[in-house]
C-alpha cells in the first residue's frame, strides 16, 4: 500500500536546516548566472589596461614613464582582483561567520558585479552614501540579498530607467540602512503584501535573458536578513517604482592593528 503525505514522519529541524541552506546557495548561483556576462565585461575592462600599459612600459625607457605605466597595472590588477573576490565570495562563502563589516565598501563592490549587466538595460546607477556605517553581518549573504534587489529592480524597469543604490545610518543612528529605489512598473497593493512569502512572484514570464521568477528570492532575502536580527521591507507604487529597505544593526568599526 503507498504511503501519503500524512503518514511520512515530519522533517526534523537538520534537514529543515539542510534545505535552508541549499535554498540559499541556489538563490546565489542563480543570480551570478544573471550577471555572468557582465562580470566578464567589467574583467575584461579591467585587464585591458593592464596588458598596454605592460607593453608601453616595456617599449619605453624613460624610469618616470615606467613609473606610471605600473602604477596603471596596480590599478587594473587591484579591479581585476575586487571583482573576482566578490565573485569567489559569493560563489564559495566562508561559513556562516560574521563580523564588523563596512557596508559601504561590500555595496561599493556589488555595484562592480552588477554595474555592466545595468547599463546594458538602460539602467543607469545612482549610488549615495552617508557616514561610515559598521554591521556584524556575513558579508557573502548581504552582498547576495543586494545582488537579488538589484536584479529585481532592472527587471522592474524593461524600458531603461534609474536605480538608487544609498547606504548609511537610518535617523536614530542605531541601525544602518541599505535601500534599492527603482523608477519602474511599482507592485500593485494586493500583490505587496504577499512578495515576501514563498514561490509568490509578480513576474509575468521570462526576461530577455531567459529569467523568470521562482518566487524564492525575495523569500531568502529576507530569511537572511532576519537571521541577521535585520528587516526588510517594501514600499511601492503602481506606475511610480519601489523602494526596498534593509535594515541591520550598527556596530564599531573594527579597531586598527598598528604596524609593528
Amino acid at each position: 500500500m503507498a504511503s501519503t503525505a500524512q503518514d511520512r514522519p515530519a522533517p526534523t529541524w537538520e534537514e529543515v536546516e539542510a534545505l535552508r541552506r541549499q535554498l540559499v546557495a541556489l538563490q546565489r548561483v542563480s543570480s551570478l548566472g544573471v550577471l555572468a556576462g557582465g562580470i566578464c565585461h567589467e574583467l575584461n575592462n579591467a585587464l585591458t589596461p593592464i596588458l598596454n600599459y605592460a607593453k608601453l612600459g616595456l617599449r619605453n625607457p624613460d624610469p618616470a614613464y615606467r613609473q606610471r605605466a605600473f602604477e596603471k597595472i596596480l590599478e587594473g590588477a587591484q579591479r581585476a582582483s575586487t571583482i573576482t573576490g566578490g565573485v569567489l565570495g559569493l560563489a564559495r562563502p566562508r561559513a556562516d561567520r560574521r563580523e564588523p563589516t563596512d557596508l559601504i565598501r561590500l555595496a561599493h563592490e556589488v555595484t562592480l558585479l552588477v554595474g555592466k549587466d545595468l547599463s546594458r538595460h538602460r539602467v543607469r546607477l545612482e549610488f549615495q552614501v552617508e557616514g561610515q556605517p559598521y554591521a556584524r553581518v556575513n558579508p557573502a549573504q548581504i552582498q547576495q540579498v543586494l545582488l537579488n534587489l538589484l536584479i529585481n529592480a532592472r527587471q522592474a524597469m524593461p524600458n531603461g530607467g534609474t536605480v538608487r543604490l544609498r547606504v548609511g545610518p537610518d535617523a536614530t543612528g542605531r541601525m544602518a540602512e541599505l535601500s534599492v529605489a527603482d523608477t519602474g512598473v511599482g507592485i500593485a497593493p494586493a500583490d505587496l503584501r504577499h512578495i515576501f512569502e514563498p514561490f509568490f512572484t509578480t513576474k509575468t514570464g521570462p526576461d530577455d535573458l531567459g529569467q523568470g521568477g521562482t518566487g524564492l528570492g525575495l523569500s531568502v532575502c529576507r530569511e537572511i536578513v532576519e537571521s541577521h536580527k535585520g528587516r526588510l521591507r517594501a514600499e511601492s507604487r503602481t506606475g511610480q517604482g519601489t523602494t526596498f529597505t534593509l535594515r541591520l544593526p550598527m556596530c564599531a568599526a573594527p579597531a586598527k592593528q598598528g604596524v609593528a
